[in-house]
Formats: C-alpha cells, structure tokens, sequence
C-alpha cells in the first residue's frame, strides 16, 4: 500500500541515478527514471523504491515488475526484472534507507493552528491546556485529551474516545469509542533491525496502527506501526496494562490480552482468542479464531482455532498437563527413594 500522506511528506521525485549516488550503490539500469515513494518488493508499483535481501535470488513474484528501482546484492542484480533498475550494494535494506531520506520524511512536529483549540478539533471535544496536538490531526465529538498526551501530526482520532494523561498516538487512525489510557505508547517505530556496514542499524517503519471502534488499550502498552502495512487492532478487542504488541501485528475481533501479553511481529490473532498473562507469541505465528493461551506460555506455532494451549513451547493443554502431572511425579518418587 501506499506511504500514508498524513504522516509522511513527499520530497520527490528523485532521480534514480541520484538515489545510487547518495547510497553509494552500483547503478545497472536507467538512471533517469523517477522516484516518488518506497514500498515492499511485492507490491511496488511506478515510481516506487524497494529493496531484495533474500539469500536466494528474487523469483517472479518476489519483485512487481512494475518497480521503479530495487536496491539488490550484485549476486541477485540479474534476477530483476528488465524493467526495474537494479541498484547493487552489499547492504540492501540499509542502502534502501538511506535512499529513501531524499524521497520522503515523517511530518514534523509543528503545532497546529492554535495550540488550545485547532481547527480540526471537534467544540465538543474536551483537550487539556498541556496536551499538543499536532498539525493535520482531527479529534472526533466528545472525545477528551488527558494532560500532557501527545497527538500526532496527522493522526485521526474518533468520536467519544478517551486518551489517557502522558499518552502517545502517531501515525495512527483510531476510531470511535476507544480507550487509550495513561502512558500508552500508540504507533512507535518499534524493533526493526538490519544490517549495516558499521554494525547494526535502526530499520525505519513507514506503516500506521490502525485500531477500531470499542477498542481499550491498557496503561503502558506499547503498539508498533508497520514496517510498509498497518498493524491492526479489531473491533472490541481489549488489551491490558503493560502489554507489547510489534509491527504489522493483525488481531481480529473481541481478543483478549491479559496484561505482559508479548506479541512478535508479523503475528495473525483471530477473533475471539485470548491470551493470559506473560504470554508470548514468536514472529510470523496465526492464531486461530476462539484459540486459547494459558499464562506464560511460550507459542512458536500455529495455534489451531478453538483449542487450548500452554506451556513452553507452548502444546494443547491437556498434552501440557500431563508431561507436568508425570514430570511431578518423577520428581516426587526421587525424593522418597533418598
């Protein structure tokens, strides 16, 4: 999908040519063709910039070949396709970061148009004297701004929702009804992590969070924006006080997340589900519809709908239950032989 407008400022186009002297990358292809925005390899489309750091070569779905540039190992350059200039470096994603710094830039933080009532503010909307409120934000009827939050350049916010004092909300859309409380932090860059020539480096985060109505979000937790896509929260999902949630993360409907609930990227949650307290979810996992997690458990694959797991790894319950009822008991006839 395309980079949200709201929360980044164009600066292009950029020529390509111009993109592979700022990266210091090996140009192979046309160098006069313009770049507008970034996006992933799959889904780049005219005027996009995008990166391949696979370890195999890019296969036919791997880069649209309607792409302006790909920043690419020179091992993997001839496996573009024709029509999409190839930029060499050893480091893509990096290479691709900093191209990208000429092509766009998050809005800034400019105070809106007055700091005590802005124009995009609803008048029935209540705003503390010190929260701020940033330029392009819109704040729905009824919903009130708890002291010192911090809303966003361009952050979208709905009717009768309540935001919590110290809050923080960014590169967000909310809709109506939801609750944020106190030291939430919505819409970070999160961990991203890539490779550089100095070590490791800060990947940025160009997605949103986008949470629906009826939504509550406990004091403390923490929601990533997505890398390039949205993470997204459900309709009546309520999460708990001290709770991870990482880029590109998906939960449905009316999920449950018991507080220290931890959420790896990439990970599908569907409706219904619950998680108990410490729970964790590895990257890229689906949780099925109505699927429960005991306490502290450790989940590294998929959990089919409906069932119940625990442990770590995490397994079905009553598996669980008895691998401890027989590990108890292992235990217990050690120590009457002593």
């Amino acid at each position: 999908m395309p980079i949200d407008d709201r929360f980044y400022e164009s600066l292009g186009p950029v020529p390509v040519a111009e993109l592979a002297r700022l990266a210091e990358a090996e140009l192979r292809g046309d160098g006069a063709v313009l770049v507008t925005g970034v996006a992933p390899t799959a889904s780049a489309g005219p005027g996009d910039l995008c990166y391949f750091d696979g370890k195999r070569p890019p296969g036919p779905a791997d880069v649209n070949p309607q792409a302006a540039a790909c920043f690419v190992t020179p091992e993997h350059a001839d496996a573009l396709p024709d029509s999409v200039s190839a930029l060499c470096t050893p480091f893509p994603r990096y290479s691709h970061t900093l191209a990208a710094r000429a092509v766009l830039r998050p809005r800034g933080w400019q105070v809106a148009e007055s700091e005590s009532k802005p124009s995009n503010v609803h008048q029935t909307a209540q705003v503390a004297p010190s929260a701020f409120i940033g330029a392009g934000a819109a704040i729905g009827d009824r919903t009130v701004i708890g002291p010192n939050a911090v809303i966003g350049p361009g952050v979208q916010i709905g009717r009768d929702c309540e935001i919590g004092a110290n809050a923080s909300v960014q590169c967000a859309l909310i809709g109506n009804g939801v609750k944020i409380y106190s030291g939430a932090r919505i819409g970070e860059s999160g961990f991203g992590v890539m490779g550089g020539p100095y070590g490791a480096e800060d990947a940025p985060q160009y997605g949103r969070v986008i949470i629906q109505d009826y939504v509550t979000i406990g004091a403390n937790t923490c929601i990533d924006r997505g890398a390039f896509d949205d993470t997204i929260i459900g309709e009546r999902t309520k999460i708990d006080n001290l709770c991870q949630i990482a880029h590109n993360v998906v939960i449905g409907r009316n999920v449950a997340l018991a507080s220290f609930a931890g959420i790896s990227g990439s990970v599908t949650i569907e409706d219904g589900a619950m998680l108990g307290g410490r729970a964790g979810i590895a990257d890229h996992v689906h949780i099925g519809a109505g699927a429960q997690i005991a306490a502290a458990a450790g989940v590294f694959r998929e959990i089919p709908a409906g069932e119940t797991w625990g442990g770590v790894p995490a397994r079905p319950i009553r598996q669980w239950m008895r691998e401890v009822a027989w590990l108890q008991k292992q235990i217990s006839g050690e120590k009457k032989t002593k």
